[in-house]
């Protein structure tokens, strides 16, 4: 059931997960398509996320979007005191600037390996931080002995901040061990996204990749082929699967395996580096203390792609 719908303010928004925008002219989306999204919005009760280019936008604009409950997605080049989650792409920040600001941080596997020593300090003063690898599908063997090194040292940073009284929160480790079930991106199930040409599409991803792919408008509606396999029961390996913090990125799964319910061994790979790094990381505090005493300990598993497992699946 839908629950939330996505507004792109225009063809240069802030691109908040694993795609790229690949436009790079403004084109606002039209007020009276903003207005339809927001009414739209409103009859079928979503919550409504908008998300915002690199430059500020006219007043008018704003007079609109304020006639309704809503979050606000921004790139840090126009972060103010309106900012629920505030995007970084790359490396280039100022921490003084994201003092309990939820944070996006887009960046890729070398990047990651290179750069991830920073993320201690930012851990140290956000609410909330979402690191998106933007490259994720094109993990190598080196790159995944790096990121299991890499969550092996951010394991010791999280832990750190745990013990001087802090509660950080990132998503590739302290998700998984609060977690009693899947939560994921659920695209094209309880989130779809209307982009600057008034259509909507399941998610910016399907927009910026081909205009063409649509799903509905605001005007006659929504119109999902097969939606049902947009949905975690159609997903055969991803609902038996325990690593519930992945995000199940249907266009990633679309992009690498041409089915919208099935992932690539890429984004398996990395999701159980990560649930692993978790279960190390939650065994590691209990020894420190008491740590999320009515939870139940991550279990240990042999394997880093369930595909791998699944003949024993009933």
């Amino acid at each position: 059931m839908l629950q939330y719908l996505v507004i792109l303010l225009d063809d240069t928004s802030t691109s908040y997960c694993h795609y790229g925008v690949n436009k790079t002219e403004h084109r606002l989306i039209s007020l009276d398509d903003l207005r339809r999204g927001i009414r739209f919005g409103m009859v079928e009760n979503l919550m409504i996320q908008f998300v915002y280019p690199n430059y500020t936008l006219p007043q008018e604009y704003l007079d609109v979007i304020d006639t309704i409950d809503h979050s606000n997605i921004k790139p840090m080049a126009v972060l103010d005191n309106d900012t629920d989650i505030v995007v970084i792409d790359g490396w280039s920040y100022d921490t003084s600037k994201l003092k309990d600001a939820v944070v996006v941080l887009r960046t890729c596997w070398k990047q990651l390996n290179e750069n991830h020593g920073m993320l201690k300090d930012l851990l140290a003063v956000v609410q909330r931080l979402n690191v998106v690898i933007t490259d994720v599908e094109r993990m190598s063997d080196s790159d995944r002995e790096q990121y299991k090194a890499v969550l092996e040292t951010l394991c010791k940073s999280v832990e750190t901040l745990y013990v001087d009284g802090k509660s950080p929160q990132l998503n590739l480790l302290t998700d998984r061990m609060m977690l009693t079930a899947m939560n994921n991106c659920n695209a094209g199930d309880t989130t779809v996204t209307l982009a600057p040409n008034g259509k909507i599409y399941i998610c910016p991803a399907f927009y910026y990749e081909n205009e063409d792919d649509c799903v509905g408008d605001v005007v006659n509606g929504l119109d999902i082929k097969n939606k049902q396999l947009y949905r975690l029961d159609h997903a055969p390996i991803c609902r038996k699967c325990d690593a519930w913090q992945c995000r199940r990125c249907v266009w990633l799964n679309r992009k690498t395996t041409l089915e919208v319910n099935t992932p690539s061994r890429e984004q398996c790979v990395a999701a159980h580096l990560e649930r692993n790094a978790s279960r190390d990381l939650m065994l590691s505090l209990r020894n420190k203390g008491t740590f999320l005493p009515d939870k139940e300990e991550i279990k240990e598993i042999t394997y880093l792609d369930p595909f791998e497992i699944a003949t024993q699946w009933k």
